[in-house]
């Protein structure tokens, strides 16, 4: 099945150019065919190509339903950005796959990068979610520092990977209808006064395993335990 994106369809759909060429050249779509779409938030909608526009691909719904969310957790990471891109790109991707519902880039003391492009993360996110066929888009927060992140005051459960020695817990979800928010940093770890801070907001200090783990990989690891648990 292939899977188009709207935000806000309406009863006729207009495809953009370049998804009118891909609808019409690509997957070779005629008049009388049906497109399947998502806005995101879990609609899903067919709908019936009525002029087949190499530039501008005219569609109508024909039918719609409410698709519940593929994983049964709400999950939220607040991650820093790595150094080369790519490999945050990589861990939008796979994370979206696997199955997350929020993202929060966090600047740390040790992050060597400390700006990231918000458009084309979220296009990496759509294009995820089109390909894993998923009907719920993850939200992507703006980046903020990680001082500032831990002053929010966030529910369920809360949880600080880092790489220093001492008490940690097994990853797990208490309640698995509560949000768990997992934060992972940069490639230098967090500080041991970012970790003193985050332990004094409640966050647990949790344990990923026994390798130390690149940044990106620490994220899917995490991602990973929360879904295959729930």
């Amino acid at each position: 099945m292939q899977l188009f994106y709207l935000e806000n369809p309406e009863k006729e759909i207009i495809l953009s150019a370049e998804e009118s060429k891909h609808a019409t050249k690509v997957l070779r779509k005629k008049e009388g065919d049906i497109l399947n779409f998502t806005d995101g938030k879990g609609a899903f909608y067919k709908a019936e190509i009525t002029v087949a526009d190499t530039r501008k691909c005219r569609l109508e719904i024909v039918s719609s339903e409410q698709k519940p969310k593929q994983h049964n957790y709400y999950l939220h990471i607040a991650i820093a950005p790595t150094k080369n891109m790519d490999r945050y790109e990589w861990f939008l991707e796979k994370a979206t796959e696997i199955g997350i519902d929020e993202i929060t880039p966090i600047i740390c003391s040790h992050s060597e990068r400390k700006v990231i492009k918000t458009e084309r993360c979220n296009r990496i996110l759509l294009s995820a979610m089109k390909q894993s066929l998923k009907f719920h888009l993850p939200k992507l927060n703006e980046a903020i520092s990680l001082k500032d992140f831990l002053k929010q005051d966030f529910k369920g459960n809360k949880y600080i990977a880092h790489c220093e020695d001492g008490k940690k817990v097994a990853l797990r979800t208490e309640d698995k209808v509560a949000k768990t928010t997992i934060l992972i940093g940069p490639e230098g770890d967090f500080s041991t006064k970012e970790i003193d801070m985050a332990l004094q907001n409640q966050y647990k200090a949790v344990n990923l395993g026994t390798s130390r783990l690149r940044t990106e990989t620490a994220g899917i690891v995490a991602i990973h335990t929360i879904n295959v648990k729930y």
